[in-house]
């Protein structure tokens, strides 16, 4: 309700002076053109709250006395009266005017243009004809052909730079929205992608778990076979503890899959987008750490949408380690290739670099060479789980020795059907 009143409030002070920027195109037939109709027009077609009759009521009411002190105060010696003759066929003017703008539901059809520039055209001929007859009842002022003919050129551009003016806005509008959707659909993959990557691992525990749940009872049986009842009953209790974690990671692997399926994002998209992203959110990632990064990709080969979470998280990853490799200012290379039915992914960087000693430790869980500024160390499963990621589809993944001292090179092979399952 406040909202309504503010526009209300600002139609009937800003169009009335608008409405004193004017001219007349003709001599001595009192055809006014002023700016006071097109930003009426405008706040009318960008304000979808408030009702255009009542707008037009309140808007000439406003015009009506601002132009009738307007004159008292230029001329003193004439009646009030005489002023309100003067200028109250405007106020007929904009209700005619507000009163077609929402006969023609000119709010519904902003995805038709040219029509709402059609309407407008005939909203303004219309109102214009109607003041015009209203001032001819108390004022016999001859109208001539050219008349009607300046009127409807009037009308023609006064509505259509309005509606381009309009439509600029609203694109403008329209374009902001998506970046906001856009950015914001980023982030979900983002975190989605992390979340996948999660999920992997928890199956992973399931299975284990049911493993180890199977093992603790076949220890339970052999041990009360050997008469040893105490230890057999720990053998038991340690399978029921099991089952139980197995069962707690199969709810959370559910409740983790449901929040996936609630987000509006494709399951698969094309490999430029999925790189595009990844850089996009690096980059900021990169400038969040003050560092300066430059990104370079190069993707060959004629490739299908690919299954986004499975591989997203796995270039996401490693640019993300190469991202944190830099110290202050490099460079970090996406190649990616399709040989027949196998993709081909490398990741390199010139970051910091890894020595010889620790090559061979790299994917094991729990190995890690990054601390933050408190000495506190990294979790080190990234690498550890994208290898097992990648191990789960077949495919392959390896630290290749660069003949370039200063960069690190991750090698990836994914086989393309693990990539396009569907379900």
């Amino acid at each position: 309700m406040r909202g309504k009143l503010f526009t209300y409030l600002f139609m009937m002070l800003a169009v009335p002076i608008a409405g004193e920027l004017k001219f007349y195109p003709i001599d001595g037939e009192g055809i006014r053109v002023s700016l006071g109709t097109p930003l009426f027009f405008f706040i009318l077609l960008w304000s979808r709250k408030i009702h255009p009759i009542i707008a037009g009521i309140v808007t000439g009411v406003a015009v009506v006395m601002f132009r009738t002190c307007l004159m008292k105060f230029q001329i003193d010696t004439v009646e009030w009266t005489d002023f309100l003759r003067l200028h109250f066929p405007v106020f007929f003017y904009y209700v005619t005017f507000a009163f077609f703008f929402y006969l023609f539901k000119l709010h519904a059809l902003y995805e038709k243009p040219f029509l709402i520039g059609v309407y407008g055209v005939i909203s303004e001929i219309i109102a214009s004809i109607v003041e015009i007859i209203c001032r001819n009842l108390s004022l016999h002022i001859p109208n001539t052909l050219s008349t009607f003919t300046v009127i409807g050129g009037i009308a023609i551009i006064r509505s259509f730079f309005v509606l381009g003016f309009f439509n600029i806005l609203i694109l403008r509008e329209s374009r902001l929205a998506e970046e906001e959707q856009r950015k914001r659909n980023e982030q979900i993959l983002l975190l989605i992608s992390n979340l996948y990557l999660e999920m992997l691992q928890l199956k992973k525990s399931v299975k284990n778990a049911e493993q180890l749940t199977g093992n603790c009872y076949a220890l339970y049986r052999d041990l009360k076979v050997l008469k040893h009842q105490e230890l057999a009953q720990i053998a038991l209790k340690m399978a029921g503890e099991m089952h139980e974690i197995k069962k707690d990671n199969q709810r959370i692997y559910a409740g983790l899959s449901k929040l996936m399926l609630k987000e509006n994002l494709s399951d698969f998209m094309d490999i430029v987008e999925i790189t595009s992203i990844i850089i996009r959110a690096n980059e900021t990632y990169g400038e969040m750490m003050g560092k300066s990064i430059a990104f370079q990709v190069n993707i060959s080969g004629s490739h299908p949408h690919y299954h986004t979470f499975t591989l997203f998280p796995i270039i996401n990853n490693l640019v993300a380690n190469a991202v944190e490799a830099i110290k202050e200012k490099g460079w970090i290379k996406i190649e990616i290739d399709r040989t027949e039915e196998i993709l081909k992914l490398k990741v390199s960087d010139n970051g910091s670099g890894i020595s010889q000693k620790n090559k061979p430790y790299i994917f094991e869980p729990g190995f890690t060479t990054k601390f933050d500024d408190l000495g506190v160390a990294s979790n080190g499963i990234g690498l550890f789980y994208i290898k097992y990621n990648i191990e789960e589809m077949d495919g392959k993944i390896e630290l290749l020795d660069s003949t370039t001292a200063e960069a690190t090179i991750f090698d990836v092979e994914l086989p393309i059907e693990a990539l396009i399952e569907r379900g």
